[in-house]
């Protein structure tokens, strides 16, 4: 994963830290031999709206999505270029 940490570096996501729960909503996945992958952003106020009426899309924070997105977009890219599968 260094790789992909040395690209998202520019836009401050260059920390690669293993655990073993990404959240509920993909562990599921994870039982049937699917990695996980969750980019680490500041989280505080996520759950000020998550799943509640007010969990809307003018919520999102612009900046947050396209750091989400392009993490998103790099690792996608390096796993499926890469030569070996990912660890399971």
């Amino acid at each position: 994963m260094r790789p992909v940490a040395q690209v998202l570096a520019p836009i401050g996501a260059s920390t690669v830290t293993y655990t073993r729960d990404v959240g509920t909503d993909v562990n599921p996945l994870n039982k049937k031999g699917v990695p996980e992958f969750s980019p680490a952003q500041d989280s505080r106020f996520y759950f000020n709206y998550y799943h509640t009426a007010a969990d809307t899309f003018d919520k999102v924070d612009a900046r947050e999505l396209n750091e989400n997105a392009a993490v998103t977009a790099v690792l996608a890219y390096a796993l499926a270029d890469s030569g070996e599968a990912a660890p399971r």
